[in-house]
């Protein structure tokens, strides 16, 4: 078995076809597929050359195309912005038609802990969806300065922190560079994107997956195998120590990650609750023991 707990409709050109080709190649059994809202001016054109250049973000609807097509294969991931004032009954609505059990993919030039936020997030601890959460820094990568310098996503890991402090019963997951950075007790999180040396004991995220029994995190996409990268017997410790806490999940469409992982050697217990357990279990009984 096999679960990729992090992917997305049409991203790099993949649609239902493409996607169910590649997860049959690579032995993929699910995948939880997000959608991605947001509103225009928060959009970093870059997007339009891995996404469909006539839109703006994911909508939910291509999810569901996708998902539609195989629905015992797909779990459908829908997170209205939070501002949106009528974000709660949008997503009441996607869990009640279309079967909705992730709350994800939560995106957004908006701090983590914005009250608007914080009663998105306690409706999803009520209606047991994880969120999968992307914090991004405010990091020039010197591509100038239109239309902005930087795009940041989610404000800092302090913010995030205080939305799990304050949401005790919704599962948070961490994902994206500026999340993975926080690995390593370093600064480098507030200087490049991909940080890069052996990491330095007692990082952020593992303080926090420490303290708090809501967090998780996906190793998606090249944050996260990055990080995993940077020091491997550290790493192999670090997957080892909340084996029940991280998720597989690739955000693009190749093995990397699944290569990575195999030449740990983890046991088979610690690989298989990375690789599909932990997901179905956060589905199965989110966080009842």
């Amino acid at each position: 078995m096999l679960i990729d707990a992090h992917n997305h409709p049409n991203w790099h050109g993949f649609n239902a076809e493409k996607i169910l080709r590649n997860m049959d190649d690579q032995g993929i059994d699910q995948m939880w597929l997000f959608s991605w809202e947001l509103p225009e001016n928060e959009y970093s054109p870059s997007y339009h050359a891995v996404l469909p250049p006539d839109g703006v973000g994911i909508p939910f609807k291509d999810v569901l195309s996708v998902a539609n097509v195989e629905p015992d294969r797909f779990v459908v991931g829908y997170m209205p912005h939070p501002k949106r004032p009528d974000a709660i009954d949008r997503l009441k609505a996607a869990v009640e038609i279309h079967g909705v059990k992730v709350a994800s993919e939560l995106k957004v030039r908006l701090s983590f802990d914005d009250p608007d936020a914080l009663r998105l997030y306690d409706y999803c601890g009520e209606a047991r969806l994880p969120i999968t959460i992307h914090l991004d820094y405010p990091i020039d990568h010197g591509n100038g300065l239109y239309p902005r310098p930087n795009w940041w996503y989610g404000g800092s890991i302090e913010s995030l922190e205080r939305a799990i402090i304050q949401c005790p019963n919704t599962v948070f997951i961490g994902h994206a560079p500026g999340f993975w950075a926080h690995l390593s007790l370093d600064n480098q999180f507030s200087e490049v994107s991909y940080p890069k040396g052996p990491v330095v004991p007692d990082g952020k995220i593992i303080r926090m997956l420490r303290k708090y029994p809501n967090l998780y995190a996906d190793l998606s996409a090249g944050s996260g195998l990055r990080a995993l990268q940077r020091d491997v017997e550290f790493s192999r410790k670090f997957l080892i120590e909340f084996q029940d806490r991280m998720l597989f999940g690739r955000d693009y469409f190749d093995t990397s990650l699944m290569d990575f992982l195999v030449k740990l050697s983890l046991d088979l217990e610690v690989f298989e609750k990375i690789t599909f357990k932990n997901a179905q279990r956060l589905l199965n009984s989110y966080m009842d023991s």
